[in-house]
């Protein structure tokens, strides 16, 4: 099959093609925005398709060139059918933070993402129309004409727009000013940027020079100590703080925790909503509204600062990279590939790194020890594949990763299942320290990177951006378990600190500062006022 169609016909029926068919996400989000606004005219909403496909034409012509127009477009079509679907489908904006997000996910994570909608949409979508323009012969007048050609098309679109812009620029400068993330949702135009942005500021710019921090960094315990210290850093994956029952959540997600007098701190917030974000952001001293990516990645962080007081400090990751973050400490990869009934070549279930968590707590020999654990946790949308079947506590659950055809039950029942195994999952690992603390101060500290959304207001899995994210991807569990040891070497108050996490408000911000204290490493980049035990502490 191969048919002919003119250059101008061909970027109108494209820039057509994505208004109508590759923009719904962002017309469907409009329409939740109008339906607010009082007394809206209806001119002005019949515009905004008008105004995107005048938009688009005027963009697309400056591509339609011989040669070069072709693979354009077919790329175009391809990479938005996509995005499309994962707006339609999660809700997901694809802004800078997606895009890295996207960026540092590996095969097993990315594959959880296959399922038979998505294929079909693609097909439809993706597939079918960029073989029509592969197959189709595009027609281009003789130089002079062609220019011309464009620059009336141009021309007319613009014209649209300033007609447009006559009548109704009052409202779409005050819908635009007042939600500004509706811009977010445009195709292509939002992913096409932010993928520049995320290339230029990675691959062609020139790195900061590394900065240490901590350079005073020393162990520093009070005289009533008398054994070394040794904690376990839990860092849990797309865990939301209201499906905790400590927290308030009418299931009980928490039963094999429940008997250790865990600590819950009930109201703490992500740095991000992205692994990529939350994961180098909470383990830095910047704090969330002073995060800078290019500057977290050339300087030290927790981690480093204890490294450094000569502590033993080793990552263990399950997930999908430490994000940098373990970059200069000892670190293990769990191998997915490893010959385990907890292994199945895709993904491994959490507690295959108790062995390894074992074996680093025998080889310590009385050192002070700082043990981060990874987990994938809950990460979607495959969240059936995080627990295996005698785990499975709530049903009929969700056995798949198309979860908006699940029924939002079936969905809840294997988040929750999740959030039950990590609970599991602790319980191991407190149960190792406390086989430890007749030779240790042994102690636990879990925190989220980022929450998740279930289908509440129309969003699925986790990414939107922070300004626009709702509650359910930035409220994130801190949990905090203290041997018996640890609190009277230490002379921590564990009453004064199970009342303060009812109530008291914090941030990713405190993981750095925490970390510093619980390991007993003293340095000027410590700030006790970010610190969840400094106010409960008997001794400063």
């Amino acid at each position: 099959m191969r048919f002919q169609i003119k250059s101008q016909y061909l970027t109108l029926l494209l820039a057509s093609y994505f208004t109508l068919i590759l923009n719904y996400p962002f017309f469907r989000e409009s329409w939740k925005v109008l339906n607010l606004i009082e007394n809206v005219k209806t001119g002005f909403i019949t515009s905004i398709p008008l105004f995107v496909l005048f938009a688009l034409n005027i963009l697309f012509s400056l591509f339609t060139i011989k040669y070069v127009s072709k693979p354009i477009f077919i790329a175009l079509i391809l990479t938005s059918s996509l995005v499309a679907y994962a707006g339609l489908t999660y809700g997901t904006v694809f802004d800078y933070g997606m895009i890295k997000n996207s960026a540092q996910t590996n095969m097993s994570e990315a594959s959880s993402y296959l399922n038979a909608s998505l294929m079909i949409c693609f097909l439809l979508t993706g597939i079918i129309p960029a073989y029509l323009i592969a197959r189709a012969k595009i027609i281009y007048r003789p130089l002079l004409k062609e220019v011309l050609t464009k620059f009336a098309v141009i021309s007319l679109s613009l014209l649209g727009l300033l007609i447009i812009a006559f009548f109704y620029y009052q409202d779409y400068a005050a819908v635009g000013r007042n939600n500004k993330f509706l811009q977010k949702y445009i195709v292509p135009t939002q992913y096409v940027w932010s993928g520049y942005k995320y290339v230029k500021e990675t691959y062609f710019t020139t790195p900061l020079v590394y900065q240490q921090l901590g350079l005073d960094a020393k162990k520093a315990l009070p005289s009533t100590v008398t054994k070394p210290q040794m904690t376990v850093m839990v860092l849990g994956e797309t865990a939301r703080a209201m499906n905790y029952q400590y927290n308030g959540y009418s299931r009980d997600t928490n039963p094999f925790t429940a008997s250790e007098g865990i600590i819950s701190f009930r109201h703490v917030s992500s740095c991000g909503t992205a692994t990529a974000v939350s994961v180098p952001c909470m383990f830095s001293f910047m704090g969330r509204k002073n995060y800078d990516e290019s500057r977290a990645e050339t300087q030290d962080n927790v981690l480093d600062v204890i490294h450094r007081a000569g502590l033993n400090v080793q990552w263990i990751d399950n997930d999908s990279g430490c994000k940098g973050v373990c970059a200069r400490v000892p670190t293990l990869n769990i191998d997915i590939k490893t010959k385990s009934p907890l292994c199945d070549g895709t993904y491994c279930f959490d507690e295959v790194m108790l062995p390894e968590l074992k074996r680093l707590l025998a080889e310590a020999k009385g050192k002070d020890t700082l043990i981060a654990l990874h987990l994938i946790g809950s990460h979607g949308p495959t969240y059936y594949r995080r627990y295996p079947a005698s785990h499975r506590i709530f049903t009929p659950d969700c056995e798949r990763s198309d979860i908006q055809n699940c029924s939002h039950d079936e969905l809840v029942n294997t988040y929750d299942n999740t959030i039950a195994y990590t609970d599991y999952m602790l319980s191991q690992v407190i149960a190792l320290l406390k086989a430890n603390s007749g030779e240790y101060n042994t102690s636990m500290l879990y925190m989220s990177d980022h929450g998740e959304s279930l289908g509440e207001k129309g969003l699925y899995l986790h990414g939107t951006p922070y300004a626009l994210a709702p509650e359910e991807q930035t409220h994130v569990p801190g949990l905090l378990w203290l041997s018996d040891t640890y609190a009277k070497e230490r002379q921590v108050d564990t009453e004064c600190l199970r009342k303060e996490a009812q109530s008291k408000q914090v941030s990713q911000d405190y993981l750095s500062h925490s970390l510093l204290s619980l390991t007993g490493v003293a340095t000027s980049t410590y700030k006790p006022e970010l610190d969840l035990i400094s106010g409960c502490r008997k001794n400063s």
